[in-house]
């Protein structure tokens, strides 16, 4: 996966943001699931250190559990 396909997922109208507490430690960090432009279903980890700046601290593909999670809200905001 390239830096270019994790940046993709934040132009996914139905993707998700939440809160990552339990790595907040230092600073306030976010998770966003959504596709990417290549139709991967991605978890990419992020923080906003500025306002309008938003920096990558990392991306994989989601597990069979964060999918299920993922499709299961996507299917309630219909």
């Amino acid at each position: 996966m390239t830096f270019i396909e994790a940046v993709s997922v934040f132009e996914d109208p139905l993707a998700r943001i939440f809160d990552d507490p339990a790595h907040s430690a230092e600073e306030a960090r976010e998770i966003i699931i959504g596709h990417s432009m290549a139709g991967r279903l991605l978890l990419v980890c992020f923080t906003e250190p500025l306002e309008d700046e938003v920096r990558i601290i990392g991306a994989r593909l989601v597990t069979k559990a964060e999918k299920n999670d993922y499709e299961e809200y996507i299917a309630n905001q219909t």
